[in-house]
């Protein structure tokens, strides 16, 4: 039995190398990412048993993804379809002035139509932890509903609301935010979320605690940037600074820190331990390339003894 188990899309992701644009470029690299998918390897990289639930379809594409999750010692629970595609995601990275440009193919993706009849529930009802994203809801009806019903029939629950513009609109979320996040224990939320979407206003322990009172959630982690990260427990409150890296790969860097977290959590660590490995793991996930976050224990040990004056603070 998996300890968490998370739900949601993961798509195939195409880009150049070495500086080209997808309007030039005559080679993409390959590589599989996906926002709940990306949280589990991030934990089951770090020792925790961890599982990944979707639908793909029975492809060689879909394939490829199982393939790629199951490779960094997540366990699949896939429901297959004949009927539908895979989704892809194109990534036309570059610098300042120019910045980076994500272009979404993902219309009619096996997964916009999972319903719970589709799911392992068995092993979904057993794990200690689910998880998933705002994403997720926003690919479809029947997907939002779907979500619902997971988060509502967990024991335990944790949710990051991982706004996306291109995939729905600010009054849009709100709603289904307000409808799904009741039923989450532990709330991940960027205070650019916080404050656009979901209305909040003050200092960022004040967001914090409002969000907590408002939902009912037992922790909320709010997410800075370059500000670094805040926990709100019943015990009070809790704050991370960012620990530096020499970016290479910043897409996935969010979930990386999701993953880390969760990982402690699940092993019982208290606010600030969970934390501070949270802000090592997205730390060495920017130095990689890909969504994933390629990373080991030691590493993220070796991180967090060098910066060990940058751990959590109350």
């Amino acid at each position: 039995m998996a300890d968490l188990i998370t739900f949601g899309e993961t798509m195939l992701r195409l880009s150049p190398t070495g500086g080209e644009r997808l309007s030039t470029t005559d080679e993409l690299a390959l590589r599989t990412a996906g926002a709940e998918s990306n949280v589990a390897i991030a934990a089951a990289r770090l020792g925790t048993d961890a599982a990944w639930c979707s639908k793909l379809p029975d492809s060689p594409l879909g394939r490829r993804v199982r393939r790629d999750v199951e490779t960094h010692g997540v366990e699949p629970l896939i429901a297959w379809s004949d009927t539908h595609r895979q989704g892809v995601y194109y990534l036309d990275d570059g610098e300042e002035p120019r910045g980076t440009d994500v272009i979404y193919d993902r219309a009619n993706a096996a997964i916009t139509t999972t319903t719970p009849d589709d799911l392992p529930l068995g092993p979904l009802a057993d794990a200690e932890l689910f998880f998933t994203t705002g994403i997720t809801p926003a690919l479809s009806r029947t997907l939002a509903e779907t979500t619902v019903t997971l988060l509502e029939g967990a024991d335990r629950t944790a949710f990051d609301l991982n706004y996306r513009s291109k995939l729905w609109s600010h009054d849009e979320a709100r709603a289904a935010y307000d409808s799904l996040l009741p039923a989450v224990d532990v709330l991940f939320a960027p205070e650019r979320d916080a404050l656009e979407i979901l209305g909040c206003s003050g200092q960022p322990r004040e967001i914090a605690a409002d969000l907590r009172d408002r939902y009912g959630c037992d922790t909320v982690v709010l997410t800075r940037g370059e500000h670094g990260a805040l926990a709100r427990t019943p015990s009070g409150t809790v704050e991370q600074p960012v620990i530096p890296a020499d970016t290479v790969d910043p897409i996935g860097t969010g979930d990386a820190f999701v993953g880390g977290y969760l990982s402690q959590s699940l092993a019982g660590a208290g606010p600030r331990r969970c934390l501070a490995y949270a802000a090592a793991t997205a730390s060495l996930k920017r130095t990689v390339e890909g969504d994933l976050a390629v990373v080991t224990p030691d590493e993220v040990a070796a991180v967090l003894r060098e910066h060990r004056g940058e751990a959590g603070r109350a």
